[in-house]
């Protein structure tokens, strides 16, 4: 390759994330934040070790929002984690979904509450009234000190922790971030916080310094909220998947999308992008929302769409990544649930390397999944068919 091809390509691929950024900013009308850094985190190996070391070095406030909280050793480290900074004045704050976290133990909640931990329920089911019961909060978010934070796809629960080394560690994603972006990732807490507490939505203890930028990738921070009609979130996987020219890549733990969004991926593969889609194989934790997207898997297929199954364990990741310039990382998975009925976090960053780190993530998946074989999948039995089928009712829901 002669210098000037070099600089040509260069200029191509800044022309081509100005674009991206540009079309995401006008038609989402959120702003992206320079100067970022992100760590993408490979399940709870390195996930949970760096949230908790975040929690123990905190020094003003710590704000946490999770979907599940579940039992287990790793329930106990961050209860006793919060509760040990509350104790020492830091200010904790935990938002816990009312039904995704039904399950944690009473005990980690008394001892939060006599350290002084201010532990709020997000809707909980048996004081809603029934239009509100299927809207819940999916986000899983915890900002510490105003500078760090992160977001992911990874609850507090047992299923997390370890490497995906067999069906008992989930396969996950999660991101430490400092700079800029940490703002809308605390706004994030911050919204569904105020839903719980009538008392302001900042205090003495919450300090509004100037970011520091010690990174260098370009963040937006989208934030999906269950109400009704076309939502951030469908338009930012909409602008996102539109403007593929090359290889776009999908993992997801829920793959149950609307046709829309099927004819979406279908159009990309058959103007020449590259489309792979990683999904859960054998181990999937919700067997009905996988038979609700099997429906689809024909169609995709014959556009030329690759989809993988993995094997090892339930694969609970919700990555995007599109050119190798920039990636979608957060709680959305790719299903109806995710994009109209629940409160979830994105993040859009625009950044070679680290969507270069997440692709080489998703390499490795596919190293351990299974391709789905499309001629096989055709003759599949009429009693699968029946099964697919069979999810139609519920389809809005999954």
């Amino acid at each position: 390759m002669q210098a000037g091809d070099g600089s040509t390509q260069a200029q191509d691929v800044a022309t081509r994330k100005q674009e991206l950024r540009r079309r995401l900013e006008r038609l989402i009308g959120i702003a992206a934040t320079e100067g970022n850094e992100i760590l993408p985190l490979r399940n709870g190996d390195q996930i949970f070790p760096a949230m908790l070391r975040a929690v123990e070095e905190a020094e003003h406030t710590v704000d946490m929002t999770t979907f599940v909280y579940w039992r287990g050793d790793i329930a106990h480290r961050f209860a006793h984690a919060l509760a040990a900074k509350a104790r020492q004045g830091v200010r904790v704050r935990l938002l816990l979904d009312g039904f995704g976290s039904r399950l944690i133990e009473r005990e980690l909640l008394d001892e939060m509450d006599r350290s002084g931990v201010d532990v709020a329920w997000f809707r909980r089911p048996v004081r809603l009234s029934p239009l509100k019961q299927n809207h819940r909060c999916h986000r899983k978010v915890l900002v510490v000190d105003a500078t760090t934070a992160f977001t992911g796809g990874v609850g507090i629960a047992e299923e997390w922790c370890g490497d995906a080394r067999n069906p008992q560690e989930w396969r996950d994603t999660h991101v430490q971030v400092r700079g800029p972006a940490v703002d809308g990732i605390a706004a994030a807490f911050a919204q569904n916080w105020a839903e719980c507490r009538e008392d302001g939505l900042y205090d003495a203890a919450d300090r509004f310094e100037e970011h520091r930028q010690p990174g260098t990738s370009v963040v937006q921070v989208v934030r999906g909220s269950a109400s009704v009609g076309w939502q951030d979130m469908q338009t930012l996987l909409r602008v996102v998947i539109s403007s593929a020219q090359r290889r776009l890549r999908l993992a997801t733990a829920y793959f149950a999308p609307d046709r829309y969004f099927v004819d979406l991926l279908i159009a990309a593969a058959e103007r020449g992008v590259d489309v792979e889609i990683l999904l859960p194989g054998p181990h999937t934790d919700k067997r009905v929302c996988q038979l609700a997207g099997e429906r689809f898997f024909e169609d995709l297929t014959a556009a030329g769409v690759r989809i993988w199954q993995y094997q090892p364990t339930m694969m609970h990741a919700k990555v995007l990544t599109v050119d190798g310039i920039a990636a979608l990382v957060g709680s959305t998975n790719f299903n109806r649930r995710s994009l109209d009925h629940d409160e979830e976090i994105m993040l859009t960053v625009i950044d070679e390397r680290f969507t270069a780190r997440l692709d080489a993530d998703l390499d490795q998946d596919l190293t351990v999944s299974e391709r789905l074989d499309p001629g096989r999948w055709r003759r599949r039995s009429p009693g699968r068919r029946a099964m697919e089928a069979a999810t139609a009712p519920i389809r809005h829901f999954l």
